[in-house]
């Protein structure tokens, strides 16, 4: 096993039930436990009436952007949950890494694209954000290929075993730390969180495997808005976690700290350097 992969460093200090972890439980699949989670977003509506009125109309701040915004901060502020397993070792992600799918246009059949984007809620603000995600989608909106959709293509042409024989041979490459950089940062399943937004096609949150291809270790399915028991509009959402990367506690002030930013929404506009210094309550952040 080589000491490093191009996208992450090995993380020395773990206790040896964690170390064992990767053996007694090789696949993701095996390691996965599931969460709903309810978010109150009337404070968050409030905030994105005020917002917009500051930008422009084809280029508004939607709820989708906070719950981005709010995730790339929990992957900075608690660097446990940015975790993979690969190889039979724990890895640290380098950088906060966002994936997220979305509908060419709203109607059945229509494709589906999907963005994988390198989040920097260290030194970006909430509108440089919004506008970089923006950047990112509208040409995939617009029937622009990307990177990766030009070489899946090229896969594709091949016949079928060959297909077959080059995605085993990537698996060992990967599991040796082997992949190239270059690969790597084109494929949307080298990812620290794949997020779902059912709640833009008017679904309810459901739970969404994990692949054992590629190194994500979190799916997050947004809901659609609800009224909530208090009356106040809310979401659900549903999380999938390989409880390999780090324990369940973690895992769960991490999620509560996503909530909090969106239910405080001016939060969001604070950089993880500011959120890190603030008081908290626990180890929530």
């Amino acid at each position: 096993m080589l000491p490093r992969r191009p996208d992450a460093k090995p993380v020395e200090t773990l206790s040896n039930l964690r170390r064992m972890m990767p053996f007694i439980s090789p696949r993701r699949n095996d390691s996965v436990f599931y969460m709903f989670q309810d978010i109150e977003v009337e404070a968050a509506l409030e905030f994105l009436e005020k917002k917009n009125r500051e930008r422009s109309q084809d280029r508004p701040v939607t709820l989708f952007h906070l719950l981005l915004r709010s995730m790339s901060q929990a992957l900075r502020l608690r660097p446990g949950v940015n975790r993979f397993v690969k190889g039979g070792r724990l890895w640290q992600r380098d950088g906060e890494w966002l994936t997220f799918s979305a509908k060419r246009e709203i109607f059945d059949g229509s494709p589906m694209i999907t963005v994988k984007r390198r989040f920097h809620p260290d030194t970006e603000t909430l509108d440089e954000m919004v506008d970089a995600v923006y950047d990112r989608l509208n040409p995939q909106r617009a029937g622009e290929k990307t990177q990766a959709d030009k070489e899946v293509g090229w896969l594709l042409r091949l016949p079928t075993p060959v297909v077959g024989l080059l995605i085993k041979l990537l698996g060992c490459l990967d599991y040796f730390g082997l992949v190239p950089r270059s690969l790597i940062d084109a494929d949307p399943l080298y990812t620290s969180l794949f997020v779902a937004n059912l709640g833009s096609i008017d679904y309810p949150a459901g739970h969404h495997h994990l692949w054992e291809y590629g190194t994500c270790s979190i799916f997050g399915v947004i809901g659609r808005i609800e009224p909530g028991a208090s009356g106040r509009r809310k979401i659900q959402m549903a999380w999938t976690y390989d409880e390999r990367i780090e324990d369940g506690l973690y895992s769960y002030y991490t999620l509560e700290g996503i909530r909090e930013r969106v239910e405080s929404p001016e939060l969001l506009e604070l950089s993880t350097e500011t959120l890190a210094d603030r008081p908290r309550e626990g180890a929530i952040r």
